[in-house]
């Protein structure tokens, strides 16, 4: 019987042993798994947050171009409405030399003017200043010894301006000595 019971707290010592190295190998496994999922877990939200970045990248330029396109068309628009404005204003001209009523005409271009400020739409001043290839647009110019090179003596065409968006350049003569 003592070889029985040797025998069996051998075998018992085996299993133990056994289940040791059984439980070492599960946890190197599950370390293993673990880091490898962790390690995709990283990768996938690297992924995911540089979607999302290239999303709002898209979004922002897509507001850009769109805010660039309204804005376009607006400017266009309005500048259609100046030359109607200009239309207006040279018929009351024309009118008034001949004597007739421009009440109703002068109406019309008030209201015209108010549309114009409620849109920040501004004339350009260029009658006196220094001549600005931005703003103005020279027609031809005048030789003049008592101004500065450059100065708008005559103003052809009135120029409006938007915000920094210049709608209509200044038409002008300047002056060179």
């Amino acid at each position: 019987m003592s070889e029985d019971k040797e025998s069996n707290i051998e075998e018992l010592d085996n299993l133990e042993k056994k289940d040791v190295k059984l439980g070492d190998d599960l946890n190197n496994i599950q370390n293993k798994l673990t880091a490898k999922l962790s390690k995709e877990n990283v990768e996938l939200k690297d992924k995911w947050q540089r979607a999302l970045a290239d999303y709002q990248n898209l979004e922002r330029r897509t507001q850009t171009e769109i805010s660039q396109r309204v804005s376009s068309k607006t400017n266009d628009l309005l500048l259609n409405f100046i030359n109607i404005y200009e239309d207006f204003i040279r018929a009351v001209d024309v009118l008034s030399k001949n004597n007739v009523d421009i009440n109703g005409l002068q109406a019309i271009i008030k209201n015209m003017e108010s549309l114009l400020h409620e849109n920040n739409i501004k004339p350009i001043d260029a009658l006196g200043e220094i001549f600005d290839p931005e703003i103005h647009e020279a027609l031809s110019m005048v030789v003049d010894e008592t101004l500065d090179e450059g100065t708008i003596t005559q103003e052809v065409s009135k120029g409006y301006i938007s915000g920094k968006a210049i709608l209509k350049p200044s038409k002008v003569i300047v002056s060179k000595k």
